[in-house]
């Protein structure tokens, strides 16, 4: 049986700010919570599949940890600034409805380089071992989803109200400029 703490650190993990919390509430805004649910998914199954394969490899990661913390975050910053730039640019309201939001693939995928993710992956599967690995995939998953979800639905809701362009604009620097000095903090706490 999990035990409270477990519910409480995903809990906090999963509805804190961090690059999903941020690109989800930013696709509400500019998609819609509807388009957006792929993403929520390709959150929560590229999270169980990453808890899962930190399980299963646990003795060698915890190994080269120290020498893959560095390169993993350089690489998975570049992507986020990448996505900052993305954000950045993206077009008025008009413009977002022919785009579309990250897929349940991409999202799954982009946990790979999200530094948050691999922090919170680890420590669940560190932490709660003993626990038995379906049980902790399946908790997690569960709690998860609802906290990402207010995300989500937050930026839906925000989105009614930022139909102006410059409105818009403004939200989407503001997050991008957010996702840089989110990016920023990681990867000098990398180098440091």
């Amino acid at each position: 049986m999990l035990d409270p703490s477990f519910f409480s650190y995903v809990t906090v993990m999963s509805i804190t700010p961090g690059p999903n919390n941020l690109l989800l509430a930013s696709s509400g805004v500019n998609y819609g919570l509807r388009r957006t649910l792929p993403m929520m998914l390709g959150i929560v199954v590229g999270c169980a599949v990453q808890t899962l394969l930190i399980w299963r490899v646990l003795d060698e990661l915890l190994r080269w940890m120290e020498s893959l913390r560095l390169p993993l975050t350089l690489v998975g910053g570049g992507y986020l600034l990448w996505l900052a730039w993305k954000l950045f640019r993206a077009g008025a309201p008009a413009a977002c409805a022919s785009g579309r939001p990250m897929t349940l693939t991409g999202a799954a995928l982009f946990q790979l380089v999200n530094p948050k993710a691999w922090l919170m992956c680890s420590n669940v599967a560190l932490l709660y071992a003993a626990h038995g690995v379906w049980s902790v995939i399946v908790g997690f998953s569960l709690v998860n989803f609802p906290c990402i979800f207010i995300w989500a639905l937050m930026g839906d809701r925000l989105g009614r109200h930022l139909q102006v362009a410059w409105k818009r604009r403004a939200f989407n620097t503001v997050m991008a400029l957010m996702l840089v000095a989110t990016t920023l903090w990681m990867m000098l706490s990398a180098l440091v």
